[in-house]
């Protein structure tokens, strides 16, 4: 047989060339992966505000002065309010709980705003939430989850704020109190449940010399627990370590390098970066809006900086993602990843002023070398910007919902409509072609209890029976509350090992590992576990440290 031609245009074309251009991407970027799936085209409302319970039923609200919902109260109850802006007599609701089992939602009540607020969830998983706007912006709405029934429903505890809460930041402390930072116009902070002594509003300095008038771009500042116990408070370009308790500035860091806002409008976002027990904190914290970008429509930042909050001499490392994007969301995955999802591509976060959506999620991986940790994957078809937010799920999927940057709800223009779905993106993790190296996770039970410092013995099985010892890990995951590109209350810990993984039984093994050592790593209350092996998580099951 004759041997074919040689046909270099071809070989460059559509070998040499491909193989070239593979490599070069490879150095941030990977083939695209990951599937979407839409779970409901309508949920009655737009998902502004979520939080995932231990009930795994996420608690979803917008604000109730964007007119009618798409879902009504039950039983033909109706919602009467002489101070609503926009109906005084509503009979739809502006809450619902969606089961992640039967992918259905039920209508709750809320009577008072909550619009562009903060929460999280306490030790016994009640969702604590925190202000809002006009005759919502003092107080807290609390919602205890009912297991088996569907009869729980948010309670009001009217003026339980000492100032005005709109675009604050809550936090759950050690002690099991929340802390409530900022908001427009409020330059302080406060603590609730009140305790004797502390039942004030206390003055933060910092937020006043992070204020930019007009444009604030320090609201829905970045709160994280560091290790210490202490607070790291990120506004606009600029971190604080905060001792609450003596009410004193600890550190000082540097600025961002670059100089640009982070925060709300700008609205980048940040996430405490994997914890344990023998290393230092980091934070990342990603995109945003340059200084001039509200109304102009500039491109987004593209930058990322990350920093390790305990040195002596802390200084940011500064790194590029693969597009620029602001009012993105960032969570944290189970195998100690970062999910950046959501968002535009120029403009800045309020009504109509952002346009370019972002589609398409990037992964983050943090231990990979500098230059290979972004990995681009598969876009979803819907626009998630204003208004638009990510959770992760017990099962490793990410639930997005949400986009409605219009003063009302807006399903007619054509220029990025109200969107009322919800939909998953299940991160490369969940392909099926690596069924046979997820574990299952056999004990604890769910919902088990565990105690700091404590020994847990996680026994789990491998379809494959192939165990790769040295690339098992344990981790806990904090459900956040999440709204305006910032998952509160989010921390991974990734568990220390106190023993070799052993077989227990065909397909089943046993790792002991250590429970967080205090509520500075890990405050008390519900958790999501998961066994990952060479990358691939299991379903998580719910445990509550104490």
């Amino acid at each position: 047989m004759k041997a074919p031609p040689f046909n270099l245009p071809f070989l460059l074309q559509h070998i040499l060339f491909p193989l070239l251009l593979l490599q070069f991407h490879r150095n941030t970027l990977t083939l695209a992966a990951g599937k979407w799936d839409l779970l409901l085209p309508n949920i009655g409302l737009s998902a502004m505000h979520m939080q995932l319970l231990n009930t795994d039923r996420v608690v979803i609200f917008d604000t109730t002065n964007f007119g009618a919902s798409n879902i009504s109260l039950p039983n033909g109850n109706c919602r009467n309010n002489s101070k609503n802006l926009t109906l005084k007599r509503d009979c739809t609701a502006h809450s619902v709980e969606y089961d992640v089992a039967s992918n259905a939602v039920r209508p709750l009540t809320l009577i008072t705003d909550p619009f562009c607020s903060s929460g999280a969830v306490t030790s016994d998983g009640t969702l604590v939430q925190m202000g809002g706007f006009n005759d919502g912006d003092h107080n807290v709405r609390m919602y205890k989850p009912c297991r088996g029934s569907n009869s729980c429903d948010w309670q009001e505890i009217n003026g339980a704020l000492i100032q005005r809460r709109w675009y604050s930041t809550s936090h759950i402390l050690p002690d099991g109190r929340l802390i409530i930072v900022g908001g427009r116009r409020q330059f302080s902070y406060e603590f609730f449940p009140k305790r004797s002594g502390a039942d004030k509003a206390y003055s933060l300095p910092f937020l006043v010399q992070t204020n930019v008038p007009v444009l604030e771009n320090n609201l829905y500042p970045f709160v994280f627990l560091n290790s210490d116990g202490n607070l790291f408070i990120f506004a606009n370009n600029r971190a604080i370590l905060f001792d609450y308790v003596k009410r004193a500035v600890v550190k000082n860091y540097p600025r961002i390098p670059g100089g640009d806002p982070r925060n709300y409008p700008s609205s980048g976002s940040a996430v405490l970066l994997p914890l344990k027990n023998s290393t230092g904190a980091e934070v990342l914290v990603c995109g945003g809006a340059p200084r001039g970008a509200n109304g102009t429509f500039i491109g987004a930042l593209n930058t990322c900086g990350r920093i390790r909050i305990n040195d002596p001499n802390p200084s940011w490392m500064m790194e590029t993602m693969p597009m620029g994007r602001v009012m993105g969301d960032m969570l944290l995955l189970p195998t100690g990843d970062v999910l950046i999802i959501n968002g535009a591509g120029s403009g800045t976060a309020g009504w109509g002023s952002a346009r370019n959506p972002v589609l398409s999620p990037v992964i983050y991986r943090p231990n990979n070398r500098v230059g290979s940790r972004f990995e681009v994957h598969n876009p979803s078809s819907r626009p998630r910007m204003y208004h638009s937010t990510a959770i992760l799920g017990r099962d490793g999927r990410v639930l997005v919902g949400g986009n409605n940057p219009h003063v009302y709800y807006d399903f007619k223009t054509k220029l990025f409509p109200t969107d009322l779905s919800i939909e998953a993106f299940s991160p490369p993790y969940l392909d099926p072609k690596f069924a046979k190296l997820r574990p299952t996770i056999v004990s604890p039970p769910s919902q088990a209890k565990i105690r700091y410092r404590k020994t847990i013995n996680v026994r789990f099985t491998i379809p494959s029976g192939r165990l790769n010892v040295s690339s098992v890990m344990v981790t806990m995951v904090a459900p956040s509350f999440v709204t305006h590109t910032f998952s509160m209350n989010q921390r991974l810990l990734v568990l220390s090992g106190v023993g070799s993984v052993t077989a227990v039984a065909r397909s089943t093994y046993q790792i002991p590992v250590v429970a967080p050592g205090s509520g500075n790593l890990a405050p008390s209350g519900y958790y999501l576990l998961f066994v990952c092996h060479q990358g691939i998580p299991s379903v998580g099951i719910w445990v509550r440290i104490s």
